[in-house]
């Protein structure tokens, strides 16, 4: 039986996985997940490919940006502005515990990214790091899954 390319290449694919905790303040905290990220990297050697961040749960996510005060400031500011606290949501009147706006946000910016990989290095910009986003109305232990495919 004679097989696509496409399925070809997919059983030549090997995956690399790892997973880190990081422990959160919530209130939209934004982590730098950067170095654990780069730490990751060595495991890759010089291998094309390309690198998926997951933060499973529906009240973090995960996006790219320059990490400094100014530019996490002004995320925050904005992602306030667009999607506010202090509105009625559906979700707390059902459940009562006061998060809808985490889940909401959360949803908007996403729980994964994808980053193209090239002779093992990372094709982010230069002033662009990975973050987690934290929108819970409390501190959380957070788990980030790293997975490099090839």
């Amino acid at each position: 039986m004679a097989f696509p390319a496409a399925c070809l290449i997919l059983l030549c694919m090997s995956i690399l996985t790892t997973t880190f905790v990081v422990q959160t303040k919530g209130s939209a905290d934004v982590v730098d997940l950067t170095p654990q990220i780069e730490a990751f990297r060595q495991e890759w050697k010089g291998s094309d490919g390309r690198l998926l961040v997951f933060i499973p749960g529906s009240t973090a996510a995960v996006t790219t940006i320059e990490y400094e005060t100014g530019a996490v400031e002004d995320l925050k500011a904005s992602i306030r502005r667009l999607l506010p606290e202090n509105i009625p949501y559906a979700h707390d009147a059902r459940w009562g515990d006061g998060n809808g706006f985490s889940h909401v946000r959360a949803a908007w910016l996403g729980p994964s990214l994808t980053i193209p990989v090239k002779e093992g290095r990372l094709m982010l910009g230069t002033w662009q790091q990975v973050v987690l986003l934290d929108f819970d109305n409390r501190p959380r232990r957070r788990d980030v899954v790293l997975q490099f495919s090839s």
